[in-house]
């Protein structure tokens, strides 16, 4: 059966999780529920098993028995991994590897692996929403929902932190737009690219190589290479899904470790810091500097001569082979490093009003051009 471009029957859902009975149901309730194209097709769930010690297969055996997956082409994978690499980023490889094999195997052209986690709960339009976003860009970033854990007491408290924090990146990303606007990725977007929700082309998780099986950031390593291939990365609004802010993790840096800092700054323990204001100027502005660069009268090279790089560095980055600004970029950044020393960090409330004070300043100059 030909698949339309935005059936399910085109994607397959590649899930790592390890003693997860407690909420893995949940997930596969919610991916059950997605809302289809009309042409029967079925969504595929790889759900990666990996050194697993409580009930959670049985439980996700027992929901296929009871009918609570029939919209559901469902694949459980049991597998032990060796302790030495027995880390997310090995499972998530795995499931995604198992995935793509899925799709090869079957024939699906154009097929798609959608990534998410054990604790997380798609709505129904999730999947039918990243094929759509995947139209005009080579991978998709979905919004994280943080919700509060129903085991847990949270205060307000935690809740008015969380939207300070969204508010802060809120105001990087409309820097970003007052400076250097992402053709590819405009507004409104929000800034999530995380393995909670990912989505991209099957051919394309091959050509990059996959997913760097690191133990933690293995999400964004493979960002990094969908980039450095020159592919779009949009952050579309209408992608989001539900996420838990429970404080306990196996990833030290992940998403747990984030929501346990959160805790940490409402008891009143720890101060909330972030780069400030000037740190996301020279980001954005060196960013624009190489978008011109490739645009450059002269040509690439030419570009980067006047931005003062070296014969060596324009010789490794290749400029020639750089299929797009993107990849350009990209390799340019990743020769030439980072912008100097991380700036010390702000208190939150402090970083938000030096970001909401150098857009105002913005403003007013543009204002004062046009008059």
């Amino acid at each position: 059966m030909r698949k339309t471009a935005h059936s399910l029957g085109r994607a397959v859902v590649c899930v790592p999780a390890r003693n997860e009975a407690e909420v893995l149901p949940r997930l596969v309730r919610s991916l059950d529920r997605q809302i289809g194209s009309g042409d029967g097709a079925l969504l595929r769930l790889v759900i990666l098993a990996n050194n697993c010690t409580d009930e959670m297969v049985s439980l996700i055996r027992e929901m296929e028995r009871n009918g609570e997956t029939r919209h559901l082409d469902l694949r459980v994978i049991e597998a032990t991994v060796p302790r030495e690499v027995a880390h997310v980023g090995t499972a998530r490889r795995m499931a995604l590897d198992v995935g793509a094999d899925w799709l090869d195997a079957e024939g699906i052209r154009d097929g798609v692996l959608l990534s998410t986690d054990a604790d997380a709960i798609a709505a129904p339009g999730w999947a039918q929403a990243n094929l759509a976003a995947l139209e005009n860009a080579e991978l998709v970033g979905g919004r994280l929902v943080i919700e509060t854990e129903e085991s847990e007491s949270r205060s307000p408290e935690i809740h008015a932190l969380h939207r300070r924090i969204e508010s802060y990146w809120v105001a990087v990303r409309a820097l970003e737009d007052a400076i250097d606007p992402p053709a590819h990725d405009p507004a409104p977007r929000h800034g999530d690219h995380v393995a909670a929700s990912l989505a991209l082309r099957a051919a394309l998780y091959r050509h990059v190589g996959g997913l760097p099986a690191l133990a933690c950031g293995e999400d964004n390593a493979l960002v990094a290479k969908v980039r450095l291939a020159g592919g779009r990365v949009r952050h579309c609004p209408h992608v989001s899904i539900s996420v838990s802010d429970r404080g306990t993790g196996r990833v030290t840096g992940g998403m747990a470790t984030e929501m346990a800092r959160r805790a940490r700054v409402v008891a009143g323990t720890e101060a909330y810091l972030l780069p400030p204001a000037r740190h996301w100027l020279a980001v954005i502005e060196r960013q624009r500097a190489f978008r011109l660069a490739w645009t450059a009268p002269g040509g690439p090279e030419a570009g980067l001569r006047s931005l003062g790089v070296p014969a060596e560095d324009i010789a490794a980055i290749d400029p020639a082979t750089c299929p797009n600004a993107i990849a350009f970029a990209e390799r340019l950044g990743e020769r030439v490093g980072e912008i100097g020393p991380e700036p010390a960090h702000v208190p939150l409330d402090e970083a938000i009003a030096g970001l909401d004070a150098l857009l105002a300043q913005l403003i007013d100059r543009r204002t004062a051009r046009v008059a």
